[in-house]
């Protein structure tokens, strides 16, 4: 079995996309890269094309036609993952937000210690997080705390969008039946590997927010999150959590 793939969702990130490339390529730990790209107009998959002829058999693309979210694009990726047989795949934006050298204690916290799903978390020690004007910070906090009431995942970061699973996991989860895109499709796949029994652990990250190219954030991706954590606690009511037999 494969051991690691990290799955990036990318549109309009030309400016960052070569960099981000060869960061992961660079770490200690090899890692496998899959981009799964929404059709960018910028150019974002003809320059990972290219790479692809430097890091072959490491750097993989996959194309999609259209802006089809960012949660159907993980879906997208984790297929991937688990049909070429990577044992452990990883989730992270491309804007270096999320700090590459992080993958390694992201996959240590899984692999060395046991767990089943390690969260880069950004609340677990306080709020660390950087160049965010402060209502995004309380809105994101604030947002993590209404999860935790509605549902009862024990998981200060609630919304996180860096993390390493193991393939099990993905394994159990229905990755059909998810339809959230934003926000919420994060809360979702915490939400059912907690009710599923798998162990999940937060590591502290610092989230620092992207210098280069636009964000991706919108109201209707927040609008999303705050409903779709009730459709989330109402349909948990009518669903068996049991894992199937091995």
């Amino acid at each position: 079995m494969k051991e690691r793939i990290v799955v990036i969702p990318t549109f309009n990130e030309i400016e960052n996309i070569e960099a981000i490339i060869r960061k992961v390529f660079s770490l200690s730990l090899p890692f496998d890269m899959l981009i799964v790209d929404d059709g960018s107009p910028d150019g974002t998959a003809l320059k990972v094309k290219e790479l692809q002829q430097e890091f072959s058999g490491r750097l993989h693309l996959e194309e999609r036609k259209g802006k089809l979210g960012l949660g159907t694009a993980y879906i997208h990726g984790f297929k991937y993952g688990l049909r070429n047989g990577y044992q452990y795949l990883f989730e992270m934006d491309a804007d270096f937000s999320h700090n590459p050298e992080d993958l390694v204690r992201l996959y240590e916290a899984c692999a060395g210690q046991g767990n089943d799903v390690a969260i880069g978390s950004r609340y677990v020690t306080g709020v660390n997080v950087v160049n965010w004007p402060m209502s995004r910070v309380l809105m994101s906090y604030f947002a993590s705390k209404y999860v935790r009431f509605i549902t009862g995942l024990p998981i200060h970061d609630t919304t996180a969008g860096f993390k390493c699973y193991h393939h099990r996991v993905l394994e159990v989860i229905n990755l059909d039946s998810i339809r959230f895109v934003g926000y919420a499709f994060q809360i979702e796949m915490k939400f059912l590997a907690w009710k599923y029994g798998f162990r999940l652990i937060e590591v502290p990250i610092i989230f620092t927010d992207r210098t280069k190219g636009q964000s991706k954030m919108s109201k209707g991706i927040f609008k999303e999150a705050i409903l779709g954590v009730l459709r989330i606690k109402l349909k948990s009511l009518f669903t068996n959590y049991r894992q199937p037999a091995v």
